[in-house]
């Protein structure tokens, strides 16, 4: 289980494939951890030095008091990165990872060569909703608002699905402290600006059933960089690399061909 020691945060992460392979990133979205890649991981192609982490507070990285600021989380990011003496990689953000990348892309060119931004956004929604949930998931616990946020990343047919069940599991095994404040993260996060002036490749992947990110909404981010590339899949939730991992792998590695960096 390696554990990179950035002083105040411990980040928990895993490296496959080809050592000294062309990198490629992945950071995860919001209440899951490094295991919602697990199903597309094996499906790439070979050359690749793969990473992923559990963000700050998610899995099985430290979970410093929150809240936390965008700027931590990004940050976190890129001091991993600069440990593992990582450049020119393809960074993979799903929903939370998504924002972490942006900021990342603005921040450090040197560290990302293109982005891949999976059902997220440049903005999610208004601060005093999140607001609103942070204080109900204190109130509740994260197994009480379970049902609520499944509804959000899972169409209806598939709420009974094993990868539902594995989601779930994972949502209610993260730490509500962590949880909290990464959720706090989002709600006072806005790249419209920033976004809008990085100049590198970027292809946006939605979930047509997602009701979290819906597909507009991801379309709209990826649309502020120009000449990225949208793909929607269809079927698919909130966490398409968890219910359709054959679809996001396949639009992955054509991605990656497209840019050359395999």
């Amino acid at each position: 289980m390696p554990i990179a020691d950035l002083g105040e945060v411990q980040l928990h992460y895993h490296i496959d494939g080809a050592p000294g392979g062309r990198p490629l990133v992945f950071a995860n979205a919001l209440g899951t951890d490094l295991r919602v890649w697990d199903r597309v991981v094996p499906l790439l192609p070979e050359g690749l030095q793969i990473l992923r982490y559990d963000i700050r507070g998610q899995g099985r990285s430290s979970a410093p008091e929150g809240p936390y600021s965008m700027g931590t989380l990004v940050r976190d990011a890129e001091r991993l990165l600069d440990l593992l003496n990582i450049r020119d990689c393809v960074f993979v953000g799903l929903s939370l990872g998504g924002m972490i990348a942006q900021g990342l892309a603005v921040k450090r060119l040197d560290q990302i060569r293109a982005l891949v931004l999976s059902n997220t956004a440049a903005k999610f929604g208004l601060k005093p909703m999140w607001d609103d949930r942070i204080e109900r998931t204190r109130a509740l616990g994260l197994e009480a608002m379970a049902d609520e946020v499944m509804d959000r990343w899972f169409p209806k047919p598939a709420l009974t699905s094993p990868e539902a069940a594995f989601a779930r599991a994972m949502l209610i095994s993260q730490p509500l402290d962590g949880y909290l404040g990464c959720a706090a993260a989002i709600g006072g996060t806005d790249f419209y600006t920033p976004t809008s002036g990085l100049r590198l490749s970027a292809l946006g992947i939605a979930g047509d059933r997602d009701r979290a990110t819906p597909p507009d909404l991801v379309r709209e981010t990826v649309e502020l960089i120009p000449g990225a590339k949208f793909h929607l899949i269809r079927g698919a939730g909130h966490l398409p690399c968890l219910d359709r991992p054959e679809e996001f792998a396949t639009v992955l590695t054509r991605f990656l061909k497209e840019t050359g960096h395999i």
